[in-house]
């Protein structure tokens, strides 16, 4: 039966509930228009300056073609509107330790909708507080002096295997999609010990990294549509190795090792974490340990390339390293302590060429920063550029000195894997993943850059438009 409220009853029961929407509207309306907001340009409506920051990137011109022209115009602090969301670009080591140093206080993370949807909400990227501490302690278990020492010989006949079946053979190489899938394959045998054949996920991950910065139209044909699919097949995958790993577990045919997968599980047992969350933090993770450190490699090389004189001091440390190991043997963590010149060449490369842009944060209060309001719910976004070509924390920022690393730098400049509570959890085993692959390279191959010019694109990451091919030749058949 239909009950027919009469019209004047209807409106006074919802007059109220306007008049307080109306007050509340207008009062935060007032609070912005009262705070003193940094300088800078919204744009057009909703999508602000998203279609100048897309270009931008995809050129991989951020910092020429959209940062610095702001900062000069409006200063280290400006306002602007990206991907329907209020944003405050902060620049500066001051800006990096204010807000990663706050985080969980004044900020929380807050990616674009379709990267939190794609990496996953129950990702230790979207979390907070205990959750979030839960999540890092389990990670960053893995990753201690122990489990470090452990991984070195793994992630050594990883990486040979790799160069024997890729390398060995070949005259000419795509150098970053080889160190692509050569560290999509350190994460899920040495960091996870998955057992799953890398080449059948490789593709579908990567089809997901097509769209985690895409706008999150999710119709047929589209980036971020794609991406979706690609998500639901892996996930289907690592549910179902997620509950063979349990089953096992339970029923006392394995146990817990310093695998992460195991340790995630492990968690899941006891309940500390659920189902969703182991799922959604070896996405996340491998996203995080592979894509980046890829760039990170294949830019290391570039730039040995074009700086012999650089290229003979490392390549003399490997040599100094190599002779002290046996035909076969595998290096150990301190052999890889030993490559400190080596590591100041990888931090230079960063420097220069980081691989990613900078990070979004949401601001859970009112902030005042450096004179300026930034209201509550708005976004901020802290960018690497915005230290690392600064020559007031880098002198000299545009060359390449990896000496400049011999001694430390100051404290939120150099920030390619981020700072704070935040900081990038796989740090490490980046650091591993680089020298070791530098080691075995260096030492066994002969190679030289074919265009030393290649263009350097970005969809969503940055990467060399043509693969970064290589020509080698091993040194043992000189």
């Amino acid at each position: 039966m239909m009950i027919f409220i009469p019209f004047p009853l209807t409106f006074s029961v919802l007059l109220p509930f306007f008049l307080i929407v109306l007050f509340i509207y207008k009062n935060s309306k007032r609070r912005i228009n009262k705070a003193r907001l940094p300088s800078g340009e919204m744009g057009l409506p909703w999508i602000g300056e998203t279609v100048e920051f897309y270009k931008a990137q995809r050129t991989n011109q951020l910092f020429e073609n959209f940062f610095q022209p702001r900062i000069m115009k409006h200063g280290q602090v400006f306002k602007t509107k990206l991907m329907g969301s209020p944003t405050v670009v902060v620049n500066g080591a001051t800006a990096n330790k204010f807000f990663m140093s706050n985080e969980f206080k004044l900020v929380v993370s807050s990616w674009p909708t379709s990267s939190v949807e794609l990496m996953g909400k129950n990702s230790i990227m979207e979390k907070q507080g205990d959750s979030h501490r839960c999540l890092r302690g389990i990670i960053t278990s893995t990753l201690s002096i122990t489990g470090l020492q452990a991984m070195v010989p793994r992630m050594c006949s990883s990486i040979q295997k790799h160069l024997q079946k890729n390398w060995q053979h070949s005259e000419e190489i795509s150098l970053y999609r080889s160190t692509k899938m050569l560290t999509f394959t350190i994460v899920l045998e040495c960091l996870f010990g998955i057992g799953i054949e890398p080449e059948t996920l490789f593709g579908v991950f990567e089809r997901v990294l097509e769209g985690v910065l895409s706008p999150p139209v999710n119709f047929p044909g589209s980036k971020f549509s794609r991406a979706k699919k690609a998500r639901t097949e892996i996930e289907k995958v690592l549910i179902t190795e997620v509950r063979r790993k349990r089953e096992e577990m339970e029923g006392g045919r394995d146990e817990e090792d310093d695998m992460l997968f195991s340790k995630l599980v492990a968690a899941l047992i006891r309940g500390e974490i659920t189902e969703e969350e182991v799922v959604d933090n070896v996405v996340l993770l491998v996203f995080a340990a592979h894509d980046t450190t890829s760039y990170a490699i294949t830019m290391t090389f570039k730039m040995l390339a074009t700086h012999p004189d650089c290229y003979s001091l490392l390549l003399k440390e490997h040599e100094d390293i190599a002779r002290n190991k046996k035909p076969g043997e595998s290096l150990t963590l301190e052999d890889v302590k030993k490559m400190e010149y080596t590591w100041q060449v990888a931090r230079e490369t960063m420097r220069l060429c980081p691989p990613i842009f900078g990070s979004f944060r949401k601001a859970t209060t009112d902030i005042e920063f450096e004179g300026f309001t930034i209201p509550r719910g708005w976004k901020v976004l802290w960018t690497t550029y915005g230290t690392h070509y600064d020559e007031r924390c880098f002198p000299d920022p545009m060359s390449f000195n990896p000496s400049r690393f011999a001694d430390p730098v100051q404290a939120y400049a150099f920030i390619p894997f981020g700072g704070g509570p935040r900081l990038c959890a796989g740090y490490q085993l980046a650091k591993l993943n680089i020298l070791v692959l530098v080691h075995y390279v260096v030492t066994q191959y002969n190679w030289s850059l074919l265009d030393p010019e290649e263009p350097i694109f970005m969809d969503p990451l940055p990467y060399p438009s043509k693969g970064m091919p290589i020509k080698i030749s091993r040194k043992s058949d000189n």
